[in-house]
């Protein structure tokens, strides 16, 4: 094997619209945009890695370390793309993931709709046995039965299987068994166990994520396994890291047994990326605002950290409403996510509204400008229409745009309808689109109650910059902050990403009553596998350790999660645990209830490499000095509401300091920022463009 030059990693994020590929030589970075083949998403990787190496004057074999992110799992779920898969409960538990939990995500609506469930009644299947909740065995598993269904599994076709038995989190052992008697008649099925994907209580979650991983593994295993292929014959034989939803890498293994925690891990670069931003900066709150050609990704962060949750719903039927989508139950880092990219196709409804997406025009056809068979007015047809986008230099030249296509769809998809001139049709579309990003990030901020005005936006991703001007105006923020690289911003933050595994056990104790032989058993134990699991990604770094508790008061229906000491809990513990947690809930309830009793429904280990330390810096100074623009353009005001002549700014021709008053346009590769006339810009010790909110704005 040829020797990597130690310092020559590649991270690949791929989109719905656009794949991101990013080289990092260390002292120099090399990055292009390409458009995402969404039938063989490896093509437009292949793509991109030859042209960053290309430019770098290096081959396959010199790259030292690949990490990879990408939508294909949560593309698979929404759009029902994935295997043909069946499920095996207890006798009495095939419709789980039908009846759910029973509630209603919208109390009044009566025809209310709920996304398709992933496997159809009749791929349902039952077989007698049971466990109770403290994993005793309660009636024995009938394996003739077993056996049956694994028959009419391979009369049906099926790809896959998930395995969910009643209480397997507690003893697993039917279910294993489940699974080899399948494996032995079926040996070509893909098979996830919820003691496996998801070994925690609520049934409903457990069982949901064990067929969200089984529904999506058979396509990501057939697609990591030619990733790994071309890039083995093109010269690189080294390991291919994945970015989990939950920030950090994992395995091409792991990714393989556990695709369901790949759900969300293009936005989580984004989010890491964000949080090293802010630490740099010492920005102690922060708003991680991520648009690219599909989505628009929104997370609060708060002390360099994003919050993070154990529960995330795919394919909401209402856009905000918690309870309408899929649960699963995974390590992920909490952000909203709308249907609101460039490439989001804008209409008019019935009532005679503008609505935009969810529904994205995505790579095939793309918007109208793209010239490629799109018709339909787009966010990035509104942003050409109103002069935003540099047409010559769009995605660094990779794209010749066509601006009379974006005119042509604007006029007739909402200005023909609504009687509107072509740039007011378009000035429409994009205030519509920000105010949905606008009504994601207010609904964020109650959720987590956090003051969404206190922070600053930190924007990336193509279409992030464009549009960060006007969301910041309608969230009250006065600060914004578009990092070095904005453009492929997701790929950026897997770079910095850790490497780890995270385990979640139930094992339900009273805190008063603590088994510590049992609890520090299992904890050691659920240790010993996250080690395996993350040292494969973690490339002989040294692993470190962190251990939580999920308590709640007796009664209570969800936990709050606390940080135990690292290694052996002790009696001595007990009462320094009760504290921690009345303060804790004091600081989230604003009270505790003095003398109730404490449970512990699970316990969680995450094995983990150190995160690459940020590096603080320097305070901002003041300067008189205004940069030197590079031309101009007419482009929409719209405080104004008309077309103005705009000055144009080349980033790299950016010296530290220089104010760029708006409005005005400062372009790179890959993206180009809008500084609206309520903002001042300049460039600050990091590469970063800070806009300043004007005072008398």
């Amino acid at each position: 094997m040829a020797t990597a030059s130690p310092s020559a990693r590649l991270s690949v994020d791929v989109g719905g619209t656009f794949t991101d590929v990013v080289l990092d030589l260390g002292a120099t970075r090399h990055a292009t945009k390409v458009l995402t083949t969404p039938d063989a998403p490896e093509q437009a990787i292949l793509e991109g890695t030859r042209s960053v190496l290309a430019e770098a004057a290096i081959g396959f074999s010199d790259l030292a370390v690949v990490v990879h992110g990408t939508t294909l799992a949560t593309n698979a779920i929404i759009e029902r793309k994935g295997a043909k898969t069946a499920l095996i409960a207890t006798d009495g538990f095939r419709d789980v993931i039908e009846i759910a939990d029973e509630s209603r995500y919208d109390q009044y609506d009566l025809e209310i709709e709920k996304p398709a469930v992933l496997v159809p009644r009749r791929l349902r299947f039952t077989v007698p046995e049971r466990v109770d909740v403290e994993g005793r065995v309660r009636l024995a598993l009938d394996e003739a039965a077993v056996a049956k269904v694994a028959h009419l599994i391979v009369k049906e076709k099926c790809r896959a299987v998930a395995i969910a038995l009643i209480h397997a989190y507690a003893n697993p052992a039917h279910e294993q068994r489940v699974a080899t008697i399948v494996a032995e008649i079926a040996p070509d099925i893909a098979i996830t166990l919820s003691s496996e994907a998801c070994p925690e209580m609520r049934e409903y979650e457990r069982t949901s994520t064990a067929v969200a991983n089984a529904y999506v593994q058979p396509l990501m295993a057939g697609y990591l396994g030619r990733l790994e292929t071309a890039f083995a014959a093109e010269g690189y034989r080294r390991p291919i890291h994945l970015m989990t939803s939950g920030g950090n890498l994992t395995s091409l293994s792991t990714a393989r047994q556990f695709p369901v925690r790949l759900i969300e891990s293009g936005p989580a670069g984004g989010a890491i990326l964000a949080a090293v931003v802010a630490a740099e900066r010492s920005e102690k709150k922060v708003l991680s605002f991520d648009m690219g050609g599909t989505t628009a990704k929104i997370c609060v962060i708060q002390n360099y950290q994003p919050f993070k949750a154990r529960t995330f719903e795919v394919d909401r039927a209402a856009r905000f409403l918690k309870g309408s989508g899929l649960p699963v139950r995974i390590p992920v880092i909490e952000m909203v996510e709308i249907g609101a990219g460039g490439g989001s196709i804008a209409r008019v409804d019935i009532l005679k509204r503008i609505t935009v997406g969810p529904e994205s025009a995505a790579s095939v056809p793309g918007p109208a400008c793209y010239g490629r068979g799109g018709t339909e007015a787009t966010v990035t047809d509104a942003d050409v229409v109103l002069g935003r986008i540099d047409v010559e230099g769009f995605a660094g030249g990779m794209l010749k745009l066509e601006p009379e296509q974006s005119v042509a769809a604007v006029a007739s998809s909402v200005g023909a309808t609504l009687g509107l001139s072509v740039e007011n049709a378009a000035h429409g579309i994009a205030e519509i689109v920000d105010e949905n990003m606008a009504n994601a990030a207010r609904v964020h901020s109650v959720e987590r109650g956090v003051v969404i005005a206190e922070h600053t936006l930190v924007a990336f991703g193509g279409a992030a910059p464009l549009h960060a001007c006007r969301l910041a105006e309608k969230l009250g923020i006065q600060r914004i902050v578009i990092p070095e690289g904005a453009g492929v911003g997701s790929a950026i933050g897997f770079l910095k990403a850790p490497a780890a595994f995270e385990l979640v056990r139930s094992r339900f104790m009273f805190l008063d009553a603590l088994d510590l032989g049992a609890a520090n058993a299992l904890l050691d134990t659920m240790s010993r596998e996250a080690k395996a699991l993350a040292a494969p990604a973690a490339l002989g770094r040294p692993l470190f350790e962190e251990r939580h508790a999920y308590m709640r008061y007796t009664g209570q229906g969800h936990e709050i999660a606390l940080k135990l000491a690292s290694g052996q809990i002790t009696a001595a513990d007990m009462a320094g645990l009760r504290e921690a947690f009345e303060a804790d809930y004091r600081r989230l309830f604003e009270r505790h209830i003095p003398g109730a009793r404490i449970e512990i429904l699970s316990w969680s280990v995450l094995v983990s490499t150190s995160a690459e330390p940020a590096k603080k810096l320097a305070a901002r100074r003041a300067s008189t000095a205004a940069a030197k623009a590079s031309g101009s353009r007419l482009a929409w005001d719209h405080h104004a509401g008309k077309f103005g002549k705009v000055e144009t700014y080349d980033r790299a021709t950016l010296k530290t300091g220089q104010r760029v008053p708006g409005p005005a346009f400062i372009l790179e590769s890959g993206t180009s920022t809008y500084v609206s006339a309520a903002f001042e810009a300049s460039l600050d010790a990091g590469g970063a463009i800070v806009l300043d909110r004007r005072k008398s704005s």
